[in-house]
């Protein structure tokens, strides 16, 4: 992971989405026409919270996030997602 110049502000985080499964559980191969996108991710940046309200994921957690969560923003060539902490339904 590079070092990204990007700080999100409040309660905003930017997540890296993880790649599309290629292959299910019992080894057949996923057509990329049939692929659907990830609801996961990782986190790369994190802002510093809401007044007296502080974030409770951090820098390399991953995530769940809901199916149109987030804004897609590209920086140095890769895709990322910016959304608010409350977009995040759980950490794994």
């Amino acid at each position: 992971m590079s070092k990204l110049n990007i700080k999100p502000l409040a309660d905003r985080v930017l997540v890296e989405a993880l790649p599309a499964e290629t292959q299910t559980a019992s080894g057949l191969y996923i057509p990329d026409t049939a692929q659907e996108k990830q609801h996961k991710g990782t986190i790369v940046a994190v802002g510093n919270g809401k007044k007296d309200e502080p974030l409770t994921v951090k820098v390399g957690d991953t995530v769940l996030y809901g199916k149109y969560s987030g804004s897609e923003i590209k920086l140095e060539g890769k895709e990322y997602l910016m959304m608010r902490e409350e977009d995040i339904l759980a950490i794994i």
